[in-house]
């Protein structure tokens, strides 16, 4: 197979855009975020995706757990059998991990949960091409799951609340929102629940393990410091990674025509990160496949060729890598410690509408949003009096400081040129979105150089590090020592 790419184009951009706001960095939160539209451009050379996958074992239908029932309209092959057969063909068996039961309904729901999120139209044909890896991923999912249940780690249903919570809220959501959205899909809510709580779990695993086992001390960091210092000049690129294990050389031409069928989902517009949430096979699925900002003598050497000739946006067809295949989205490339960008700090107030906005048909409380935010526009003059008005009308949810925010990095061109020209000090005039209307005044705007080098960045790259090999080695201990039936039947 020879490793090449497709160049970006109008469908898939390499990177989503959204309203301005926290950056999202909690594991806890599942790329339904992408799905729900409130994700913002990311601004800085980290990560602003993060998800959750993995379910819990028990989740087998029973009499307080029906199976999500027959698949909606727009996913039933045709010539379906009736009801009565199709109940029973989504409770058969695929698969039984150390006596957990995997079912044919396990499996759909999380391919209907992947329809949905991405948002677009997928055929039966599509969905039954994802569905051999989705087993497979299912079972590595029972595996950690089990692992974490026998080291006694418990995860609250409070945490579980919390988390669903947290994504509604982030969404400006109503409680109970979120279960509509997966009823209406036909998802199962114990789907989602199931891997909010199987991902606590594991990285809970994960972290006790490095606190117990790695420690990464100042000499390492000053020593990683000293040669990427040397390095400095050279081109280091900013690249998204989905990795798709073969643990097993019968199972290459399933591993690669499951690569290629989410390639070709991405090709259609699904967003990189959400893909690479549900899918890849590394600690980087918890941040949307992030690796962040990446010397050529850190990768493979097919994958460090691959990414030296591809331009910013493209997505790579599968690279053959150790272990499996890897799929790479490059965001970004730069000089190694040289990316002078510009940066500004502001303030903003947000208005929320109380319902989602009609242009055709504003209502009244739309409309005296409206009038309030041209009255914060005409009368605040500084980030100070900006500080104190949006302190007293923002939600949580609605940071009055964003932090520093880069301008090349922002969404839609027209609010990068506003960030980049509006005087300092100067209320923008109101701006409208979906879900509310903003005023904005930017209080600082400076060059700076965003590529520097940090100490802090360099301990997360360690720690990722070690994170990664610790989880790899940990799934292969789990695969060896594990009993795991697959059956026929299945998928």
């Amino acid at each position: 197979m020879t490793a090449t790419y497709r160049a970006p184009d109008a469908a898939y951009p390499g990177k989503y855009s959204g309203w301005l706001g926290s950056r999202l960095r909690d594991p806890r939160l599942i790329a339904l975020l992408l799905l729900l539209g409130a994700c913002p451009a990311p601004t800085h050379a980290a990560s602003t995706q993060v998800a959750v996958a993995n379910p819990p074992p028990g989740n087998s239908p029973s009499a307080n757990n029906p199976p999500a029932g027959v698949p909606p309209a727009s996913m039933q092959r045709k010539g379906k059998a009736p009801a009565e057969s199709q109940l029973a063909d989504s409770t058969h068996i695929a698969a039984v991990v150390n006596g957990d039961v995997i079912t044919n309904n396990d499996i759909d729901n999380r391919a209907r949960l992947f329809a949905m999120s991405t948002g677009l139209a997928m055929s039966p044909e599509i969905l039954d091409r994802l569905k051999p890896q989705i087993r497979r991923q299912l079972i590595d999912e029972r595996l950690r799951v089990q692992e974490a249940q026998r080291r006694k780690i418990v995860i609250q249903d409070v945490q579980i609340a919390d988390a669903i919570h947290d994504i509604e809220r982030r969404n400006n959501l109503p409680a109970g929102a979120l279960r509509q959205k997966l009823a209406a899909d036909g998802v199962s809510q114990r789907t989602l629940i199931g891997q909010i709580r199987a991902q606590l779990g594991w990285s809970q695993m994960l972290r006790d393990q490095m606190a117990q086992k790695v420690n990464i001390t100042e000499a390492d960091v000053a020593e990683r410091l000293k040669l990427d210092s040397q390095q400095i000049g050279q081109m280091e690129y900013r690249l998204g990674e989905i990795f798709i294990p073969i643990d097993d050389p019968a199972n290459a031409a399933d591993a690669q025509r499951f690569a290629e069928t989410v390639i070709s989902e991405l090709h259609a517009g699904a967003p990189f990160p959400l893909v690479a949430a549900q899918f890849s096979q590394t600690q980087t699925a918890l941040e949307g496949g992030e690796l962040g900002w990446v010397q050529t003598n850190q990768l493979d050497p097919e994958v460090a060729r691959l990414v030296t000739v591809m331009p910013v946006g493209a997505i790579s067809n599968p690279v053959k890598v150790p272990g499996g295949l890897e799929v790479v989205n490059l965001q970004g490339k730069r000089e190694i410690g040289r990316d002078i960008g510009t940066v500004v700090t502001m303030r903003q107030d947000f208005i929320p509408f109380t319902s989602p906005l009609d242009p055709q048909a504003p209502t009244e409380q739309q409309r005296q949003a409206l009038t309030k935010a041209r009255q914060v526009s005409n009368t605040v003059h500084g980030c100070e009096q900006m500080d104190q008005v949006a302190h007293a009308n923002n939600a949580s949810n609605r940071p009055v400081d964003p932090g520093e925010v880069r301008v090349e990095g922002v969404n839609p061109p027209a609010f990068r040129q506003l960030l980049a020209s509006i005087p300092i000090g100067k209320a923008t005039e109101p701006l409208v979105s979906r879900d509310g209307i903003a005023v904005i005044v930017v209080c600082t705007r400076e060059e700076k150089n965003t590529g520097e080098i940090t100490a802090k960045e360099v301990q997360r790259q360690l720690v990722g590090d070690h994170v990664e090999m610790l989880s790899r080695q940990m799934m292969r201990d789990l695969h060896r020592e594990a009993s795991i039936d697959m059956r026929s039947g299945g998928v």
